[in-house]
């Protein structure tokens, strides 16, 4: 069976910068985008796209070369990653919570030609080429240094302050003539073990998501402000605020620091750029922290209509009271870095908490067992996708490409289960599916179950073997500040709501999860501190 598309797919010839300028051409003077220090038009966001091809070409970057952009959030990223696909150079933009040794590995594996840093995180970058340089050698001739008035001491000999960079350089009149299949950007997935994978994405994917999810299923307009806790160099992130509000000619709030509840309540409430948000972008983490904060904002204090979540599956108790509290939805789906956005979601008007929704329309979704046929309904099985938004392969990783991208077909690496009314139930990661006394039991349903408990903030599950060698579920819980209980009431608690054989047979009260940058609970973590206590 082929896919049909609802949407018209771009033209054979593409560049996906020149696609946004070209959408936003007749909103000069709207906002596009508002960060800590001001505000940046339509107008003045494609001058600046232009000027910094131009200055990327005059560094000696050619086409379908690549360059690092490690920033924090501001309107200097979105300038600097399509000013990059305006020219054909292919920017890569990653995670600004990793470590030196990471960064390294990914200057050689890119073998970016060039970076685009925040002057705080300048000293780290140094210090990445210096390891970089040792070992198997560095690519970088320049580096353009955002907001350079807060670094501290001179710059180094190759970097460029990135608004005389700007200024310096004519803007370039024409895009790159780019293949709507051509490599556009890279995203480095955050795999919860071993080392990231450049994940290679083309001109076309961004407008593949917009089309499909922020149009098709969000409903996104012209009069929105959007606001993602979710930050740029993410896939969620970079749909939420830059393809998606952009593709409409919305506004978008940009935020440099991290989304504690603090920082984003203070920007709905309007405090930054005078502008307060529409739509809200988070994960289930940051809710479940927002709900638990005592100077959550009332109602009447915020201008939302709509939020949407990804990166872990929804509790369904999060999000009924976040809609008690609010009056708002939250839209929850599924994505990923190699699908680029969401493809799995409820919609607006069409919420059922607890489940991750409907398919995409767009998007193919198929359930498969063990043997590599699909499993029937209300039965776990591996979630695989087909649809236009994916990535073209891992770079330099023939294997993990082949396991990945099967095909038409990309595998997500999670386990879902398809409800009789249509719907899918995230039952977890492959990998952390835990057999119980023959059964499967998947670990975000008690989770989530022990999550409905009032003092409980946050759960992970993992599955330990008992003295016989048998495996049975054990709970790291944290408990909401100020709130007590006792592992005897929570089992009760869960034997109330489940099945006998999916009660946690120990809990643990811990203070913290381990997580990734991303928020994912790493499970691997608590099963490896199991491992070496024993």
């Amino acid at each position: 069976m082929s896919l049909e598309s609802p949407v018209m797919p771009p033209p054979e010839r593409f560049n996906f910068a020149q696609h946004l300028i070209s959408v936003n051409a007749d909103r000069g003077t709207k906002t596009a985008f508002i960060d800590d220090q001001g505000t940046l038009s339509y107008a003045e966001l494609s001058e600046r796209i232009r000027r910094f091809a131009s200055a990327l070409t005059e560094a000696g970057v050619r086409r379908e070369e690549r360059v690092l952009l490690l920033m924090h959030d501001c309107n200097d990223w979105p300038v600097s990653f399509l000013g990059s696909m305006y020219a054909g150079i292919v920017p890569v933009a990653v995670n600004t919570l990793l470590t030196v040794e990471d960064y390294a590995y990914m200057l050689q594996h890119s073998r970016a030609q060039a970076v685009i840093v925040s002057a705080a995180l300048l000293p780290t970058l140094q210090s990445a080429i210096e390891i970089a340089s040792k070992q198997h050698g560095c690519d970088v001739k320049t580096i353009f240094v955002s907001n350079a008035q807060a670094a501290n001491g001179a710059l180094p000999s190759n970097a460029k302050r990135f608004d005389e960079a700007l200024a310096s350089a004519p803007p370039l009149l024409q895009a790159a003539d780019t293949a709507a299949n051509d490599p556009g950007f890279w995203l480095y997935s955050s795999g919860s073990t071993g080392r990231p994978k450049g994940t290679v994405h083309t001109h076309a994917n961004p407008y593949w998501t917009a089309e499909l999810y922020g149009k098709g299923i969000l409903q996104l307009r012209e009069s929105d402000v959007c606001f993602s806790a979710a930050k740029l160099f993410f896939a969620y992130g970079l749909g939420n605020g830059l393809s998606f509000p952009m593709s409409v000619g919305a506004t978008t709030i940009l935020m440099a620091e991290r989304p504690t509840p603090d920082a984003v309540f203070k920007r709905w409430r309007g405090e930054i750029g005078n502008a307060k948000p529409t739509i809200f972008f988070g994960a289930p983490t940051g809710y479940a922290g927002m709900l638990a904060a005592s100077n959550l904002p009332s109602k009447r204090d915020v201008a939302l209509r709509l939020a949407s979540s990804a990166g872990e599956a929804l509790p369904a108790e999060i999000g009924e009271r976040f809609t008690k509290h609010f009056g708002v939805e939250i839209v929850d789906g599924i994505g990923s870095t190699e699908m680029l956005h969401i493809y799995l979601s409820n919609a607006p008007g069409k919420v059922r908490y607890g489940t991750t929704g409907w398919p995409v329309p767009g998007y193919d979704i198929e359930l498969r067992g063990e043997g590599g046929g699909t499993v029937p309904d209300g039965e776990p099985g591996d979630l695989y996708i087909r649809g236009e938004s994916a990535a073209l392969c891992y770079w330099s990783n023939r294997e993990k490409s082949r396991e990945t991208f099967q095909g038409a077909w990309t595998k997500s690496g999670d386990k879902y289960v398809k409800n009789a009314d249509g719907t899918y139930t995230y039952s977890g990661r492959s990998d952390d599916m835990l057999k119980v006394s023959g059964i499967y039991v998947s670990p975000f349903e008690v989770e989530s179950t022990l999550m409905q408990h009032d003092a409980v903030l946050e759960a992970a599950v993992i599955g330990v073997n008992d003295s016989e060698g048998l495996t049975k579920t054990k709970a790291y819980v944290v408990l909401k500040p100020g709130k007590q209980t006792t592992d005897a009431e929570l089992k009760a608690f869960v034997k109330d709501k489940l099945a006998p054989y999916k009660y946690p047979r120990q809990i643990e009260f811990v203070s913290e999860l381990p997580k990734t940058a991303t928020g994912k609970i790493q499970r691997f973590k608590l099963r490896a501190l199991e491992t070496g206590s024993r």
